[in-house]
């Protein structure tokens, strides 16, 4: 039995450090949640409709996600080019 005990013990030693670990997010400061909410106003998320309050958030947070997304590999390939004129 203390052998159990013993080997408990040293897996718990172990384990803290990794849990400790992964829990080293800052928390958002104020002017970074001020940010947010100023891209999720700009994606078409209103406050004061609470009546579709769930879609309007997943809508405008879908919005947010797909400019992020496109911005992530350079520019738009959508433009036109006139060379040579």
């Amino acid at each position: 039995m203390k052998s159990f005990l013993k080997a408990v013990a040293v897996a718990a030693v172990l384990a803290v450090p990794a849990i400790s670990f992964a829990q080293q997010q800052q928390p958002l400061t104020r002017a970074q949640v001020r940010d947010e909410l100023v891209q999720f106003r700009a994606a078409g998320y209103d406050p004061a409709d609470w009546m579709h309050y769930p879609e309007n958030a997943q809508a405008a947070e879908a919005k947010i996600q797909a400019q992020k997304a496109g911005q992530a590999y350079g520019p738009s390939t959508t433009g036109t080019s006139q060379y040579g004129q």
